[in-house]
């Protein structure tokens, strides 16, 4: 019987590859049978964490490429689009995954040139590969598209506002994609990680204090793991996932379900 998980014959790009979550989801989509890009800026580090996957994974599952790629140059993102179909005829999934918080503090004091870099990178620059993508995606009648969000997107935030505006704007795009080209089978969605233990979150998790202030309200009284946002990623992309679009997965340990003391237990 056909695994409901498996990407085999499967192409997938996965922008911001080289650690943490993109990273993840990389090898674990390699590991059920995708051809995947490992994407980010630095050549050398797409280099080694392609050869990383390609160890891991073996012969038996897919293959890791790298492409290294700057999300906020449109030219350079259509040379990842380009040498994908060069290198491997075709995509079928889209992952955008690479996102960047440059400032953290109240609205009133964000420069300009931070609050265009966030909305650039993390709303921008996916809207560009969707648009660079979706056409091929649209004549083969087949595709998906998974946006890595935040439940940052959710709520206001005091602190991290642009951010949390870029990624609400990365939910909306997955609805508005999911709407317009579903009748062309292609499936948009959004995932959206609580605290994952990430270098990106460092500053959240790594503190004590800060670690169990993110995690008192979460019913599972942990941060999440990379591999974990991973296996939703390959769920969505996969078989088992052919009737879910236009929606956010929320993926962070049941926030808001405060756990009972052991006095109250």
């Amino acid at each position: 019987m056909e695994s409901l998980f498996d990407l085999t014959g499967k192409v997938a790009i996965v922008t911001g590859s080289t650690k943490g979550i993109g990273k993840a989801i990389a090898l674990h989509m390699a590991n059920h049978g995708a051809d995947v890009v490992v994407s980010s800026r630095k050549s050398d580090a797409c280099d080694d964490v392609a050869r990383e996957i390609n160890e891991a994974v073996g012969d038996g599952g897919g293959s890791a490429t790298p492409i290294p790629c700057h999300i906020g140059q449109k030219d350079q993102l259509q040379a990842l689009v380009d040498e994908t179909r060069k290198r491997l005829r075709k995509i079928d999934i889209l992952v955008c995954n690479a996102a960047v918080n440059p400032f953290y503090g109240s609205m009133l004091d964000i420069p300009d040139s931070a609050f265009e870099k966030v909305m650039s990178s993390n709303v921008t620059s996916n809207h560009w590969l969707c648009q660079m993508v979706l056409p091929e995606m649209m004549e083969r009648k087949d595709g998906v598209v998974i946006l890595i969000s935040s439940v940052a997107g959710f709520n206001g935030s005091a602190t991290l506002g642009t951010y949390a505006i870029s990624k609400a704007a990365d939910m909306q795009l997955a609805r508005n994609i999911a709407s317009e080209f579903g009748s062309y089978n292609i499936r948009a969605n959004a995932i959206a990680p609580g605290l994952i233990r990430t270098d990106f979150a460092r500053a959240l998790w790594e503190d004590p204090n800060n670690r169990a202030q993110a995690t008192a309200s979460t019913a599972l009284g942990r941060i999440g793991e990379p591999s974990e946002i991973a296996g939703t990623a390959v769920y969505l992309a996969s078989a088992a996932g052919s009737f879910v679009s236009g929606q956010t997965l929320t993926v962070d340990g049941g926030r808001g379900g405060r756990r009972p003391s052991k006095d109250e237990a």
